[in-house]
């Protein structure tokens, strides 16, 4: 037997767990040394997420402080989940006797796989984990350890333990302890997997009660599967496992275990090849190139191909493809479609059961783990994932999508849900979800500062949906942003283009068109009432009703006299124009509210710990203290529709007077304009950013000032230092950002930027419809 250390496929294996982890886009050896040994040696650290900042924090993160919540925990045990970081630690525990492709390596050569499941634990549903390597191979010491260390996690996830002793391990566990036990090696493979097989049947049009299945190998994995399977409704009789000894039927004595014995079929088939014949499915979790293109001919039509063996799978993809086109294929890898990856289950699967404090992982919470999956891949792919994966090309369910991807963020919030309600159906929650609209909102919150913020917009737009106008709307991300107001139930688009290309769009995105409306404006009844309309308003400045109905063929020009004749309420556009097609016309027919003077355009950025609203950052490129006056009252009316109480600063390079120069007088007389036009807001200025957003400089240098480094509202003297500070910030800064947002026009409109997502278009038609209630006096 070759030495693991040696093997040829050592570089492979070490860089994607079988059916697991994301695999790396490098298998260069060296990379992977470095990556692990740079800076800080490993992939984990420890960070506090308490202040520590003062001895006064010090001495409650320690003594004499602490002794409090350990009194309480001693009167209560259950409060141990309210003071300490229990419901949100996960021990991920192996003992290195089957660690990757590589074998019995031991459980030190074991701990940067147990390190990178903690890394995916952490980045894709926020939980913390200590990995813990135990030099153990006696299952009654392994069980024992673990046992003794139920005080300290929420759950246990098992890791890279050998067959058979994982199945007594973890059964064991499971009864002995009351928070979850799951073995990813098994369970993860299975949900995933039971995920796309309901998928690929639904493509190939066939039952799962009535496939004949092929599995090669009977390891934990495949025995798991086997398991879940069934339960989704596959019947025993049409199964056949194949393993190194051939064909696992009634009788046989080689190799055999009391679980191949349960599944051992009444057959007289006895190798890969004849189990093969006549298969719907075939499901490989055994080794690379065991299954030949001639094995495949003489399956069943459509047969669904699971090869799974990892890094190279029993068949590879495009030899299956070649030998069977009319083949629905998935592996182990990441750079063909369908693959299968643990990675999309256990982060999500344990977020569900620590947040309803599940005693255990049950079947049902499996299945509705496979069932949110299946379901998610038949949605719209967001933008996001595409860059993510860098591909132009869309994924839409069917043969090459059948689950979704990794990166997705959507699988965060639907897995846990289905399997937090799933605990709470079969009686395992302790703490069950109340609400499962404020729970995913909670989730929401995880992904992201904006998400959270948006959410409660969202909520509010619901309240009264109002009539959105995309003059873009024959643009595949207007079509798949329309859809996603009609599902989230925050307007009504309107959408303007050519009918059968907006119609062949929203077919292909499954728009519901009876939601939907669509406006050719050059059959439009009401173009020439709106061109009429947009000539009486702007004759007095030379135009003759000949040029009217010339404009009013631009679609951003009639959009505008929708809202202007009142049958719209917003406009969203520019997602291929420049930003002044947008703003001219919205000026010429809309013109800015009263007591507004001139338009401007702010953004908030959202860092973890406060969340800032900048301005001018799009319109005015040198304003005057007038127009800067007028600027900062705006950002804070806005700051306070995003339920931000404004404290502004006019920030400058001069601190109250500091330096005298134009620029930074012109600062403070836009300060003194805004205290008498709006005394409610505090206001301070001119004074350097540091100043405004630095508590130190505030307390030590200015502390008669109103803004005490606690600045939100921050409004630079021209577009220059505006436009630039918010980019820098939102690059560098780690901030996440919302807009532009189009302040001072009488009617909503927003302007896109160009190359926005699709989330970010629907963002801006919520806060336009926002804008619209409140218009509206609502």
């Amino acid at each position: 037997m070759t030495d693991v250390l040696d093997s040829p496929t050592l570089k492979k294996a070490a860089a994607a767990k079988a059916s697991s982890e994301p695999q790396t886009m490098a298998d260069n050896l060296d990379d992977a040394l470095e990556y692990h040994s740079g800076g800080r040696p490993g992939k984990i650290e420890v960070v506090p997420t308490k202040p520590t900042a003062t001895q006064r924090d010090l001495s409650l993160a320690y003594t004499p402080g602490v002794a409090k919540p350990c009194l309480e925990i001693a009167k209560n045990i259950a409060d141990v989940y309210k003071y300490t970081n229990k419901g949100n630690l996960v021990a991920v525990i192996s003992n290195g006797t089957a660690v990757l492709g590589l074998g019995n390596i031991g459980p030190e050569a074991g701990k940067p796989v147990m390190e990178g499941k903690g890394v995916l634990f952490k980045r894709f549903a926020d939980i913390d984990v200590f990995d813990i390597e135990l030099a153990t191979r006696d299952v009654d010491e392994f069980c024992n350890a673990v046992r003794i260390m139920e005080p300290t996690f929420g759950g246990i996830n098992l890791e890279d333990i050998a067959a058979p002793d994982c199945f007594e391990i973890e059964d064991r566990l499971k009864r002995e302890m009351k928070i979850p036990v799951f073995h990813d090696d098994q369970h993860g493979t299975a949900i995933i997997s039971a995920a796309a097989l309901v998928n690929a049947l639904e493509v190939a049009g066939k039952k799962i009660g009535e496939v004949k299945l092929v599995i090669s190998g009977a390891g934990a994995a495949a025995m798991a599967c086997l398991r879940l399977y069934l339960k989704f409704g596959l019947r025993k009789e049409n199964v056949m496992l194949v393993d190194r000894h051939g064909v696992i039927y009634k009788g046989r004595e080689d190799g055999m275990t009391s679980y191949k014995k349960e599944f051992a079929a009444d057959t007289d088939r006895r190798t890969l090849t004849q189990a093969l014949v006549g298969a719907d499915v075939f499901l490989g979790l055994s080794a690379g190139g065991v299954v030949s293109q001639e094995m495949i001919k003489g399956m069943a039509p459509n047969p669904i191909i699971f090869a799974m063996a990892n890094p190279d799978p029993e068949i590879g993809y495009d030899e299956a493809i070649a030998a069977r086109p009319d083949a629905i294929m998935a592996t182990g890898r990441s750079d063909y479609p369908n693959q299968v990856n643990n990675v999309l289950g256990f982060p999500f699967i344990f977020r569900g059961a620590l947040d309803c404090r599940a005693t255990t992982i049950n079947d049902e919470m499996k299945m509705a783990a496979s069932r949110a999956l299946s379901e998610l891949a038949k949605e719209d792919v967001p933008d996001s994932v595409l860059r993510a994966y860098a591909t132009k090309e869309r994924f839409s369910f069917g043969r090459q999508y059948l689950i979704p991807k990794p990166f997705d963020y959507r699988v965060l919030l639907n897995v846990p849900v289905a399997v937090a309600r799933a605990a709470a159906e079969t009686g395992v929650a302790q703490e069950p979800i109340q609400d499962y609209d404020a729970y995913r909102r909670r989730l929401e919150s995880l992904l992201g500062r904006s998400r959270s913020l948006m959410q409660q917009i969202f909520d509010r737009a619901r309240q009264n949906p109002k009539r959105i106008v995309f003059p873009e709307g024959d643009q595949e991300k207007i079509i798949r942003a329309a859809k996603v107001m009609i599902d989230e139930g925050v307007g009504h688009p309107i959408l303007l283009g050519r009918r059968e290309k907006v119609g062949s769009l929203l077919k292909k995105y499954n728009v519901d068109e009876s939601k939907i409306t669509t406006i050719d404006i050059s059959n439009s009844p009401d173009f020439a009432r709106y061109a009429e309309r947009f000539h009486e308003l702007r004759k007095r400045q030379g135009m003759t009703i000949a040029d009217a109905r010339r404009i009013m063929n631009s679609r951003n020009y009639f959009a505008m006299m929708m809202m202007e004749q009142g049958d719209a309420d917003g406009v969203i556009a520019g997602l291929r124009a420049f930003y002044p097609a947008t703003i001219k016309p919205a000026l010429q027919i809309l013109k800015t509210r009263p007591g507004v003077n001139h338009v401007s355009g702010a953004y908030l950025l959202m860092f973890k710990s406060r969340t800032m609203v900048l301005a001018d950052t799009t319109v005015n490129i040198n304003p005057d203290a007038e127009q800067l006056a007028e600027i900062a009252i705006l950002t804070a009316d806005t700051a306070r529709r995003f339920n931000i109480e404004p404290r502004v600063a006019m920030v400058s390079f001069s601190n109250f007077g500091s330096t005298r120069h134009p620029d930074a007088e012109k600062m403070q007389r836009a300060t003194e304009i805004v205290k008498k036009r709006r005394p409610d807001l505090v206001i301070e200025g001119e004074m350097q950013a540091d100043t405004a957003v630095s508590p130190e400089i505030a307390h030590e240098d200015y502390p008669w000032s109103a803004i005490q480094g606690d600045a939100n509202v921050l409004v630079f003297a021209n577009l220059d230092a505006a436009n630039a500070a918010y980019k820098l910030l939102w690059r560098l800064g780690g901030a996440e950002a919302i807009g532009p947002i189009l302040q001072g026009l009488a009617r909503p409109v927003h302007v896109l930027q160009r190359g926005v997502d699709v989330n970010d278009i629907v963002n801006m038609a919520a806060i336009a419809v926002l804008d619209a209630q409140e218009m509206a006096g609502q």
